[in-house]
């Protein structure tokens, strides 16, 4: 790949209506993904690209395809296929936004909106169509949308569209167009069914690779902890009342799960809802723009429903399980840390799952690093630090800590000396925050290599003074007597 450095908007020979529009939205200059695509489709090559999410892939296919559109057509020259309704509504967004520009009309085709009203908008002669594959398939198949004027054809997120089954839908609309159209792939990774598919539909396909170094997500960190499953909708409100993010979206594998994590997370006082497949489009789409305006600090969701989401500015991802695979984790993760923004991505995990992190923390070159909660902090596990600060939460609880609660860490009350080493195994995982009043750091879960702190010594009690054998035989005789007799012999005594 060609160098990158140095690359404007204006090198890459796009139309200045454009590169006005991307200045007034803050878009100064082109991510390395957007340098290296647009020329190659802007020359009319067949691209495969891949780059980490949240790069700015979206404009770096959008822009040369706009740009390529005979607006003096009244034909459907370019279509965009994305795996999701709510991606596809996105991409829709900003073809809106740049397609005004420089004149060029925008339809969606995606599946739950009325078919009946898109068909209608089709009249409108839109240049660009965007859809679910499903969709726009049914519309094709029902000859109200014809295939040989179009030119382009890309598929955002290629990976997860193929994964999901829509291999034979999206083949038979590249059957229908004609032999010499562009193709654009664009995912995050490259699986073995999108190779195949280039082969078969390609003609000398660019590849463009992004690495790890060139990607603008190098702000992410990358954490897990440890704790028992039952306690991970515990384990992940403390982990959000500890980091305090603006808002968070966490991922879930089962559907069956969802209900019971939305459950806890409100009776903790959080504003939570959900996301999934199965849900209705309007409450999917009003859901997320509750999420995108900041009125909603959580969203539990699954991986199909979450898809290329793009939320501004989202400062955290939660795996309340462990992603089903390394791309599945690079697709959850990519929502946070985008455009180079800075993010952190923690999954909870079992010590069953531990395995898992090891395999992503090798397959992705990642530094996936295990953590502990203590104090209000995230440590490494082990982790000691001298120093004197304030209690955490109560003198009970500062004094515990500073006696040698995990291990003397740094800010836990005034110095004492190390607790012996107990010859008993220490348990492994995460130690809670110091929410719990009282507690020095509620525990969540085991955790490896703590030493357990010496039991206090129990208080001396005061010395007895010791009696005389003289008022030890008074005491004798006067155990069981009634009160005159004892009064007597007191008397006679004085």
């Amino acid at each position: 790949m060609r160098s990158l450095m140095n690359v404007t908007w204006e090198t890459l020979q796009l139309r200045p209506q454009l590169v006005e529009t991307l200045l007034s939205n803050q878009i100064e200059k082109p991510t390395p993904v957007q340098s290296a695509t647009i020329p190659v489709l802007l020359a009319g090559h067949d691209v495969s690209a891949k780059s980490q999410t949240g790069t700015g892939k979206t404009l770096a296919y959008m822009l040369p395809a706009l740009q390529r559109v005979d607006v003096a057509k009244q034909d459907v020259q370019v279509m965009v296929i994305a795996p999701t309704q709510e991606l596809a509504m996105q991409i829709f967004r900003v073809a809106e936004i740049y397609g005004e520009a420089i004149g060029v009309k925008t339809q969606q085709l995606i599946g739950g909106a009325s078919m009946q009203r898109q068909v209608e908008k089709l009249r409108q002669h839109p240049h660009v169509v965007v859809g679910t594959p499903g969709r726009i398939h049914e519309i094709v198949k029902s000859g109200k949308l014809k295939l040989h004027h179009i030119r382009l054809v890309i598929i955002d997120e290629a990976d997860q569209v193929f994964n999901l089954g829509s291999t034979v839908e999206v083949e038979t609309l590249l059957r229908g167009m004609v032999r010499d159209r562009q193709i654009a792939f664009f995912s995050a990774t490259r699986p073995q069914a999108m190779v195949e598919v280039e082969a078969r539909w390609m003609q000398d396909p660019q590849r463009v690779d992004v690495t790890a170094d060139q990607n603008a997500g190098k702000q992410v960190k990358h954490y897990f902890v440890v704790c028992e499953r039952r306690d991970k909708a515990d384990t992940a409100r403390k982990l959000i009342r500890m980091l305090k993010p603006a808002s968070a979206l966490l991922f879930i594998n089962e559907t069956d799960e969802i209900a019971n994590y939305e459950a806890k997370l409100s009776y903790e006082g959080f504003s939570v809802e959900t996301l999934y497949g199965d849900a209705d489009k309007q409450k999917r789409a009003s859901t997320l723009a509750r999420f995108r305006e900041g009125r909603l600090q959580l969203l539990v969701a699954t991986d199909v429903a979450a898809r290329g989401l793009d939320i501004a500015d989202l400062p955290m991802v939660v795996h309340l399980d462990p992603a089903l695979d390394a791309d599945h984790y690079v697709h959850r993760s990519g929502r946070t840390g985008r455009m180079g923004k800075p993010g952190t991505v923690i999954s909870i995990v079992t010590r069953n799952q531990l395995f898992i992190m090891d395999k992503f923390r090798k397959q992705l070159g990642i530094e996936l690093q295990e953590k502990t909660m203590s104090h209000g902090k995230l440590w490494n596990p082990g982790e000691e630090q001298a120093g004197r600060g304030a209690g955490f939460g109560g003198e009970a609880r500062g004094a515990r800590a500073g006696a040698g609660e995990g291990a003397g860490k740094a800010g836990v009350g005034a110095a004492r000396p190390a607790p012996a080493a107990d010859s008993r195994p220490a348990a492994a995982g995460v130690r809670g925050s110091a929410e719990a009043s009282g507690s020095g750091g509620e525990r969540i879960g085991a955790s490896a290599g703590r030493p357990q702190a010496a039991a206090k010594p129990a208080s001396k009690q005061p010395v007895k003074p010791t009696k005389s054998k003289r008022d030890q035989e008074r005491e004798r005789k006067n155990k069981g007597a009634p009160k005159w007799l004892k009064a007597k012999r007191d008397g006679e005594q004085q």
